[in-house]
């Protein structure tokens, strides 16, 4: 890129510029003069508009949108007498309080404001229209910086005693010299790769990876190191990180206590951190996320890469709060809630501008109408219809293909198939487990029983019913109790041996009492009873004798057949039912066909889906402009679809109703081009010194999500248009930008203060150093995970889970329940413990708790800007934390198994692996005398730790103190 510099400009030019606007200022305009349109109508406009001129609504015939009409006055007469405050009476209304109403006093600043515009005469910077609009807005307001043309201004060269190599530099020290400051030094180089480590990738830097850039000698080593950190795989994490947060990413719905979570919605993640490690260009990323689908074929299936990275792009405009899918929520507010909170997220993160603002009434400070806010709620109408809803799961697309579905059919044909044949297995236990069941019934129950149980329920009669319920044991049996009754088949096939044994017992006895009642000689008759009351082993041989003529008098169970086969064979039956229910187990047998049928399933692709935001065909609702907000209260007459007005003034747009060419309405694909197009005057700005913020902690607009009067003015005007310029003319390469920053000499100063800096730009608001940043909450515990060796750098996918403990905090790890739905330990989760944060799952309701305490942000419904606490609890966490205490152990296994075997070495690996420089031989010393005097005291408190136990120990605790200290969680 070249690079036009002006050979014109010396340090002097500032100089002369300044003198030169202070001649042609004209006298009648001084700096302490106040102004209608600057200086009064924005106080009167937050506070009074909304009763006195704006829709329509003049209490007491009073409209204060003008200057002249607050001289006219209304019901009471003329509100002020120009040049005499004393006398004015809309001055005294407000000085005693009683207007505005309702406890909405005017600031002493701002009424001061007034009276000192009144005392001059109640002047206008120009003169003032007959009428004006329901929308007008004064000239002032048209003119502020936010909405002029992006200007590529010339750079302004100048001597210096550096060596500067980028352009940003010549702006950034131009703005120096008029604070009488100069830059400082360059930082060591292991400040500047842990500097550059942390801004691109958010870990800290490798040994080997500092090792090779200190001993680089080559003229663009530097250089080399951004390109390298650039195209790391961890850039996207990084940087997606930053995008995620102002998109408002989040895998639960919020909007209700439940805060139901969000299924697939780590495609719409894993689609940032993708597009930044391509450098996908920033125009194009934006208009995927605002209309992916409106550039995609329908109808959605057989999608192919490109077409599923477009819709799952629209997850950006899914990402806001949605209650439409719980139940007992109004499901009108929640519509209207959720479409208010994506437009909420659109504006501040592409526009820089509060449009919400504008919801009810016309914006309080900027030039904003709530026609605007509608016009830009109908581009979204299509798809978001709050009459013609679609509720989160209503909205996803599946990814499967026809191939999909073909194989997914065969293999479901198999799945039938083992499932008949574990069903064919279930019916013969069935038959099996009531055929034992049946054995314990009484003779003349057997088949009424056996009747009635294979009776479908319907059909039984009522006997039949009664009789079930009396045997329950007959009644219970079912696919789903065979692993009951399983379970009992060893005191149920004892059971059926009993019952055997009973029965061929009763059946001998019967044997013999038969035979005895068929004898017709009495005597011999009781002589054989007699007989058979004696033992066979204490019978005589005359008796022994006697009972040989009778042999169905010695019948056994081995001769009980002869004499009644019938008896035999169920003794015989039941006998082998008890061993069969002995030796089988139906419940092994069917989950053996149940892993069977299992792993056949698994075998079917997995669906995926989309979650996107899409138009229904051939769907153009109206919109109405809401009355206060209200959506029970729509205005007469529809409002179309297009830009805000004060932008709109400056650039021709169209934004169509119906773009017959397209598949859909193409509203929101209109829109996006006009954003894109090179000559919108917000969206380059917005993201340039959103990168710029990142690389220096503050930007040149310090409220990022706020371009309007109440944001802070721009500290580089020139420079922030001059990349942003950049920027479009680049290709919207953000990886440019980067390389603009990072190379220059602005962003590689120390970070020092100095007596001359602390007094001339206490907060650094130009530069003149670096400043030291702490690190943001997910970074804080990725870098303390990556020191203790365990990091798992596997990308994308599905989100590691949170869940609350037995104390009420949120950590890793699945939902786990007992009776009561208290949480209960459960299963670990592996490796994914040890992922990077931008993969565990965000909870509204439920943020990680070491991500917490560091300022991790609330996505209600974004955040454009993480606030940065320095608090108690984020020292405590760091000393007495389960986490803290568990990767200060593996940190400090990690080094006794890499970093040598002294204590000396130890430290000396401990120090370099967590602050990226090597120890100073006075640090060295006082923590090996930290060490020894750990380990003193903890042999003191407890002899029987031991030697080796205590050196343990105290090493753990060295390295705890290392990650808890300021040098690892700051960035200088």
């Amino acid at each position: 890129m070249i690079y036009l510099l002006s050979e014109r400009v010396s340090s002097v030019r500032p100089r002369l510029l300044f003198l030169g606007l202070c001649i042609l200022l004209p006298w009648s305009v001084q700096a302490d003069d106040v102004l209608y349109e600057r200086d009064v109508r924005p106080i009167l406009k937050a506070h009074c508009f909304h009763c006195h001129g704006e829709e329509g609504v003049k209490e007491a015939n009073l409209d204060l949108r003008l200057a002249k009409f607050i001289k006219k006055g209304g019901d009471s007469g003329p509100s002020i007498v120009a040049g005499m405050a004393v006398d004015s009476f809309l001055l005294n209304r407000i000085e005693s309080g009683e207007m505005p109403p309702e406890d909405k006093n005017l600031s002493r600043l701002e009424i001061e404001t007034i009276r000192k515009w009144i005392d001059q005469g109640a002047r206008t910077a120009s003169p003032e229209p007959a009428s004006i609009s329901e929308q007008y807005f004064t000239n002032e307001e048209s003119q502020f910086w936010a909405f002029q043309p992006i200007v590529k201004r010339e750079i302004p060269m100048m001597e210096t005693r550096r060596a500067l190599s980028s352009p940003v530099d010549y702006f950034i020290l131009s703005k120096l010299r008029l604070k009488l400051l100069e830059f400082t030094e360059k930082a060591p180089r292991e400040t500047l790769i842990r500097r550059l480590s942390f801004d691109l990738l958010g870990l800290p830097p490798t040994f080997e990876a500092i090792e090779q850039f200190v001993e680089d000698k080559s003229p663009d080593a530097y250089e080399q190191l951004v390109d390298r950190l650039l195209a790391s795989p961890q850039y996207g994490e990084r940087w997606g990180r930053h995008w995620l947060d102002v998109a408002g990413y989040a895998d639960s719905e919020g909007y209700t206590d439940a805060d139901t979570e969000r299924e697939w919605a780590y495609a719409y993640r894993d689609y940032v951190i993708r597009a930044f490690n391509e450098n996908m260009p920033y125009d194009q990323f934006v208009m995927e996320q605002l209309a992916g689908d409106e550039l995609t074929q329908r109808p959605y299936n057989n999608l192919a890469e490109e077409a599923r990275r477009k819709l799952t792009a629209t997850g950006f405009m899914r990402m806001a709060p949605d209650g439409t899918g719980s139940s007992g929520v109004d499901q009108m507010v929640a519509r209207n809630e959720a479409i208010a909170d994506s437009m909420n997220v659109m504006t501040t993160s592409l526009l820089g501008m509060t449009v919400g603002c504008a919801r009810c009434h016309n914006h309080r400070y900027d030039p904003i109408s709530q026609e605007d806010y509608y016009r830009l709620r109908a581009i979204l109408a299509p798809a978001m219809d709050w009459q013609s809803w679609q509720t989160p799961s209503q909205r996803q697309i599946s990814l499967y293909t026809e191939q999909d579905n073909v194989e997914k059919s065969t293999i479901e044909v198999r799945v039938q198939e083992a499932t008949d044949e574990r069903q064919k297995v279930i019916d013969k236990h069935i038959d099996r487990t009531l055929y034992e069941e049946l054995i314990k019934a009484p003779d003349e129950l057997k088949e009424p029983l056996r009747k009635a149980y294979q009776t479908t329920a319907s059909e039984r009669s009522e006997e039949q019913t009664a009789l079930l319920k009396e045997h329950p044991y007959i009644q219970n049996i079912s696919a789903g109790s065979l692993y009951l009754y399983s379970r009992q088949r060893s005191r149920r096939s004892d059971d059926i041996e009993a019952i055997a044994e009973q029965r061929e017992q009763d059946a001998i006895a019967g044997v013999k009492q038969k035979y005895l009642e068929g004898l017709e000689d009495e005597a011999v008759r009781t002589a054989l009873a007699q007989v058979l009351e004696v033992a066979s082993e204490q019978r005589n041989e005359e008796q022994k004798l006697r009972l040989a003529k009778h042999q169905p008098l010695l019948v056994t169970a081995d001769t009980l057949s002869q004499f009644n086969a019938e008896e035999a064979r169920l003794v015989a039956d039941y006998r082998k039912a008890a061993e069969i229910c002995r030796n089988t187990d139906a419940r092994k047998e069917m989950d053996d066909l149940q892993k069977v049928i299992d792993a056949i399933r698994a075998e079917i692709p997995r669906e995926y889906f989309i979650r996107a935001l899409t138009e229904p065909e051939n769907h153009q609702p109206l919109t109405y402009l809401f009355k206060r907000g209200n959506h029970s209260s729509p205005a007469e007459e529809p409002t179309l679809p297009g830009e805000m007005e004060i932008l709109s003034s400056k650039v021709s747009v169209v934004i169509p109703e119906n773009n017959p060419d397209l598949p859909t309405t193409g509203r929101r694909l209109a829109y996006a081009r006009h954003l894109t197009g090179d000559r919108h005057p917000l969206l380059a700005r917005v993201m340039v010194n959103r990168i710029w913020y990142h690389h220096f902690g503050r930007a040149f607009v310090n409220s990022l999500g706020d371009f309007g009067q109440l944001g802070e003015r721009p500290t580089h005007p020139h420079l922030l248009d001059w990349l942003s310029r950049e920027f479009i003319e680049s290709g919207w390469d953000i990886k440019h930008i980067h390389r603009l920053i990072l190379n220059s000499y602005t962003y590689q100063q120390q970070s020092g203060r100095s007596p001359l800096l602390d007094e001339n730009d206490p907060d650094n608001r130009y530069y003149a150093r670096q400043s030291v940043r702490r690190l943001e909450s997910e970074i804080v515990r990725d870098a303390v995970i990556a020191v203790s060796g365990e990091s798992n750098n596997s990308m994308f996918g599905e989100a590691v889970p949170v869940r609350e403990d037995g104390v009420g905090q949120i950590i890793l790890g699945k939902e786990n329940l007992d009776g009561e739905r208290k949480p209960i330990k459960g299963d670990g989760i592996g490796a994914d413990e040890h992922r990077r944060s931008i993969y565990v799952q965000v909870r509204r309701s439920r943020p990680l708790a070491v991500l917490e305490t560091f300022d991790v942000p609330s996505v209600a419904p974004n955040c454009t800007r993480r606030s940065d606490s320095n608090v108690a609890p984020q020292a405590l966490l760091l000393m007495n934390s389960d986490f803290i205490v568990k990767y200060s152990a593996l940190f400090a296994n990690h080094i006794r198994q890499h970093g040598g075997e002294s204590p000396s070495e130890h430290i000396l690996y401990a120090w370099q692996r967590a602050f990226g420089q090597p120890i100073s031989d006075e640090t060295l010393s006082e923590l090996l005398a930290f060490l020894a005097t750990q380990q003193q005291e903890l042999l003191e408190a407890d002899s029987e730790l031991g030697v080796a136990g205590a050196e343990k120990t105290a090493f753990d605790m060295l390295c705890q103190a290392l990650l808890a200290s300021n040098q690892f969680i700051y960035v200088d």
